[in-house]
């Protein structure tokens, strides 16, 4: 469709048969991790994605994340990354040192590596507000992640 003064333009594409994604989870904040984990390989099958092209690493908290992403991305095995975790703001400054690098550190190893990668690492101010978010934000990793792998096949 061209929808710009007939310029085409690429049209989302969120059928996921033959992608394989791995996701890395963090297990710390376990129990929204998990439903964010769940969420997303729901998703990933419901946009046919197949469960045995799926790959699960879980590490001990979100700073542990963007290295186990950069080693998946580097290992050519992937068509897209997903990263879930959750990080819930106490009374210290932890919370912004983990926030950012861990933020940072995804999106780095995205650009580096060329490889998409959904970041579903939850920043909030509470548990509440992790567990309200962690069923769509776990969806929507899993939509953006096939959608972006798509689009870069594409643009090669």
């Amino acid at each position: 469709m061209a929808r710009y003064d007939n310029i085409p333009e690429f049209e989302p594409d969120l059928d996921g048969r033959g992608l394989r994604i791995g996701i890395v989870m963090s297990r710390f904040n376990q129990d929204v991790c998990e439903g964010l984990l769940s969420a997303c390989t729901a998703e990933l099958q419901r946009l046919n994605v197949a469960p045995d092209l799926i790959r699960i690493a879980t590490v001990p908290g979100a700073l542990e994340i963007p290295l186990t992403l950069q080693i998946m991305a580097r290992s050519g095995r992937y068509d897209a990354l997903i990263a879930l975790g959750a990080v819930i703001r106490g009374e210290t400054y932890h919370f912004e040192l983990v926030s950012n690098e861990m933020g940072a550190g995804i999106n780095r190893i995205g650009l580096d590596t060329g490889l998409p990668i959904a970041n579903g690492v939850l920043t909030t101010e509470d548990d509440d507000q992790a567990l309200a978010r962690m069923q769509e934000k776990g969806s929507d990793c899993a939509r953006t992640a096939v959608e972006m792998a798509k689009l870069l096949r594409l643009l090669k």
